[in-house]
């Protein structure tokens, strides 16, 4: 559930859409507004990276990686003190985090990607700012799913959901000494959840999406953010020569990495997976099925 404030807001502008504009159009521009808020935090550390970019300069007494650092810590403490963020979804954030600098720090030492310019709040060649940058895809799974309201039915084994998130996270270490696995594991999540919805609420009706095009058009965005990422320099990737697009291959490392985010969010919450199979009922209302 939102908050009070943001629910306000969220029905005004809903009042708003839906006096002026059709039915379909106004569920959409709502979700596409929805969406924006949910993914709050990466949209600011997105818009940071392109703004410092711009205008910072190779004179100034504070790096540009630092001041993202910076940045990034006074966003996550406006969020919290705003109450734009819960204390349980910054637990979701914070194990993210961790999960994603070391990953971070395995794939800069292994030359998978680089970070080429100074900073003090660097470490083992990666800039500590880059943990906030996974912690904003945990930011947005935490906010989605309560901007929504969202339930996951049928929802799979627990068990099973965890042991594939940790396959997942260990393929992007093994594949360096090991065969890659990665097509095993997009089967893999199509069979565990092929059958999975995400019931989601726009305004008073019921939508429903398959979790596996969620995670592909989430993967899309963020591999959207990753050109973003390497057009202004913050990193670079191996071989990829300047002005040329993050490879397709990317794609796919997201569409699996959003699984393991996924997991990470529901081994601290789990309420929106307690929900029986799920239909609409005749005014779109979530009836639960016996």
């Amino acid at each position: 559930m939102t908050t009070p404030d943001t629910r306000s807001l969220e029905h005004r502008m809903g009042d708003w859409a839906r006096a002026r504009l059709p039915f379909a159009v106004a569920e959409l521009v709502m979700f596409v507004l929805k969406q924006g808020w949910a993914c709050l935090f990466g949209g600011l550390l997105l818009l940071a990276i392109l703004g410092t970019k711009a205008i910072w300069q190779p004179d100034w007494p504070l790096h540009r990686y630092d001041a993202l650092f910076l940045f990034a810590i006074a966003t996550q403490g406006v969020f919290l003190a705003t109450k734009l963020e819960t204390w349980e979804e910054a637990r979701v954030i914070l194990l993210f985090h961790l999960t994603g600098t070391a990953m971070e720090w395995f794939k800069v030492s292994a030359g998978s990607w680089a970070y080429p310019e100074p900073g003090i709040f660097k470490l083992m060649g990666v800039p500590l700012f880059s943990g906030f940058m996974y912690a904003a895809v945990g930011s947005y799974m935490a906010r989605v799913i309560r901007v929504f309201d969202m339930a996951f039915a049928p929802y799979p084994r627990f068990p099973l959901t965890v042991a594939l998130a940790a396959a997942i996270y260990l393929n992007f270490f093994a594949h360096h000494f090991l065969p890659d696995i990665r097509l095993a594991l997009f089967v893999a999540t199509v069979a565990l959840y092929g059958r999975t919805r995400i019931w989601f609420r726009i305004h008073d009706r019921h939508w429903w999406m398959p979790l596996p095009v969620a995670a592909f058009l989430s993967a899309l965005a963020l591999w959207v953010a990753e050109n973003v990422g390497t057009a202004t320099g913050t990193w670079i990737y191996s071989g990829q020569i300047q002005g040329e697009m993050v490879s397709f291959a990317k794609l796919g490392s997201w569409y699996l990495l959003l699984y393991v985010a996924f997991v990470t969010v529901t081994l601290v919450t789990r309420r929106a997976l307690h929900a029986r199979a799920l239909d609409p009922g005749p005014s779109g209302e979530i009836l639960a099925k016996s």
